[in-house]
């Protein structure tokens, strides 16, 4: 009897086992799956944004440039700043900063404030129904479908770039240098095999269904955000999970300033203040919102929630 009973206790706790392992592998395949599926899911949103117009913002460029040089019977050289030359662009989600270089032109030797107002007056003249308004350093191009695109008046040096000063529109700054970020992120996108620049399209795309107008995200302050995220990144290299990563990552970083590598300001966001003030606690609460919306996803193996996430 004592053998029985040892036999049926064997025989019971081998099939617990079993229906354990077999519990975990469909736990393992679902998981598997999931993942599958919502990786699947952000690829096609990076299609989409990879297919939209960029011809468009080159056609918006051509008819800038042709209405700077109306009156200067000079031309104009435009070289790219902000997220185009980085590939981090997304039409009608990121800013296109383009630097106007006034080099062998009557502009060179006026003020940068000067250049902005020609550039603003000349602007408007061939476009009296698209918004434009005049700030410190550029000119903003604001057009119906969505894109926005920025043109500061800048010297082209010997090692980089002078545009209007950060404290004075009145003078032009020291130099500055924009390929010094585009190449860290470069080096921190390899690292990465390659995974960073779409992981940053796919952060700007999904903060700017969170986050409200009166607290966006810079596309400049997004790929600090992302370098500072993934320098020394040693996870999965999925674009679900370094998307995740970087909201976690973001949520925290945000609170205090990043400096500016280029060395155009001090740093990168002053423009939400200074370390904890209340608007960087306040877009550090969106953005740890948004990841733990992405954890709940992954805890319920919901692709539904992350399809909501890009509505």
């Amino acid at each position: 009897m004592g053998s029985s009973g040892g036999s049926s206790y064997s025989s019971s706790s081998s099939n617990a086992k079993i229906d354990n392992l077999v519990k975990q592998a469909n736990n393992s395949s679902n998981s598997s799956e999931y993942d599958s599926e919502v990786n699947e899911l952000l690829q096609e949103a990076l299609k989409s944004y990879n297919d939209r117009d960029v011809q468009a913002i080159n056609k918006h460029l051509d008819v800038l440039k042709k209405a700077i040089e109306k009156e200067i019977e000079e031309s104009v050289r435009l070289a790219f700043g902000g997220s185009v030359p980085k590939h981090t662009f997304i039409n009608g989600l990121s800013d296109i900063d383009t630097l106007v270089l006034v080099n062998k032109t009557s502009l060179q030797n006026k003020s940068p404030q000067e250049a902005l107002d020609y550039f603003a007056r000349q602007i408007q003249q061939r476009l009296p129904n698209t918004d434009v308004s005049v700030g410190r350093l550029a000119v903003t191009v604001r057009y119906s479908d969505g894109c926005e695109i920025q043109l500061l008046p800048a010297i082209k040096t010997a090692t980089g770039y002078k545009i209007a000063d950060s404290l004075s529109s009145e003078k032009w700054s020291n130099v500055v240098r924009p390929k010094a970020f585009a190449q860290k992120l470069t080096a921190v996108n390899q690292t990465c095999a390659g995974k960073v620049v779409p992981v940053i399209k796919l952060f700007k795309a999904v903060v700017k269904e969170v986050l409200p107008k009166n607290s966006k995200l810079s596309g400049y302050h997004a790929e600090s955000l992302a370098i500072e995220a993934f320098k020394n990144y040693k996870g999965s290299k999925t674009h679900k999970d370094m998307l995740a990563h970087l909201c976690r990552t973001a949520s925290e970083r945000v609170k205090e300033p990043i400096k500016d590598k280029s060395g155009q300001s001090i740093h990168v966001d002053d423009y939400l203040g200074k370390k904890n003030s209340t608007e960087r606690n306040k877009v550090s609460g969106y953005l740890g919102r948004l990841a733990k919306r992405m954890e709940k996803a992954d805890k319920l193996n919901s692709k539904g929630e992350w399809e909501k996430l890009f509505e």
